[in-house]
């Protein structure tokens, strides 16, 4: 007989995921598993699983520890097609939602979360809009390549930006082209980067500068799982790019407008070089039981 185990489906401006409490690390999520789970007509439907581990029961969660001895849960976070992921912006924002309505840990008004990733410890707080993460260093990664989207009809130069997880980001002309694309085809990049990447496209609004805070707009098909309402570490590379683009007097907060809502993006400098932070809100929507 399959085991029976609990979810919760929760989602981050309608990123989704589905959240399984596994503190022992006992479950074995194949690549298959996860797929069927994930599967929008014959599982549950998500665009991803969130797997909460405690982090001494995991091998990478022994690294989260050696970094930091507070994170004692990991995210071990897996994409839609099975395939491991390095990060989820706002996947991770759902995980502490997660952890905390369900008792699994505790967070009082002011005080930080660590939580264990596949990209090291990223630290998580309450704020206005929800929760905020700090996704922690990024850095331009990835070069220039030329990035050709379906219904566009010429190739774009896109910008490589890694937060923990790689990105590429091309700037387009106008919301009627970022309407006009079809991103249930994977976007083709020259040279295709080695591990793959997620790929944003953004366009500013008119004006791109209000009231000190920049606002973009952006659809986003991500890696190993497709379009999706909204990616967290997407809107923070997409605004790292826009900002790097508009040059000195750019701001270092911004507002992102994806499909599924709007999420806040923010840079500020550290004793170890600029932090990008994202913020936004996190809900979970039901639970359920399924077999595997």
């Amino acid at each position: 007989m399959s085991p029976t185990i609990s979810f919760t489906k929760g989602h981050g401006t309608g990123n989704d995921f589905v959240l399984i409490a596994d503190p022992e690390g006992a479950l074995d999520l194949t690549p298959a598993k996860v797929a069927a789970i994930t599967d929008r007509h014959f599982g549950v439907g998500a665009d991803g699983i969130l797997r909460a581990v405690r982090s001494v029961n995991i091998p990478e969660g022994k690294d989260a520890l050696a970094e930091d001895a507070a994170a004692e849960w990991f995210m071990d976070y897996r994409n839609g097609d099975g395939s491991i992921a390095e990060m989820c912006g706002n996947g991770i924002r759902v995980f502490a939602k997660f952890l905390l309505d369900t008792g699994l840990t505790e967070l009082t008004d002011g005080d930080t979360l660590a939580i264990g990733t596949r990209a090291g410890v990223r630290d998580v707080q309450r704020n206005h809009s929800g929760f905020q993460v700090d996704l922690g260093r990024w850095r331009l990664d990835g070069g220039e390549p030329l990035v050709r989207g379906k219904n566009l009809p010429v190739a774009r130069p896109g910008l490589g930006i890694n937060v923990g997880n790689p990105h590429i980001v091309m700037a387009l002309a106008s919301y009627e082209e970022l309407e006009s694309l079809d991103l249930s085809y994977i976007p083709q990049a020259d040279p295709e980067p080695q591990d793959g990447a997620n790929y944003e496209f953004v366009v500013p609004a008119d004006p791109m500068v209000k009231d000190g805070v920049g606002q973009i707009r952006m659809r986003v098909h991500e890696r190993g799982v497709g379009e999706t309402l909204s990616c967290g570490t997407g809107a923070a590379a997409a605004a790292l790019a826009t900002r790097h683009w508009a040059g000195a007097g750019a701001p270092n907060q911004w507002r992102v407008e994806v499909p599924g809502g709007v999420v806040g993006v923010r840079m500020f400098p550290t004793e170890d070089g600029e932090h990008v932070s994202l913020s936004g809100p996190a809900d979970l929507v039901f639970t359920g039981a399924l077999e595997l």
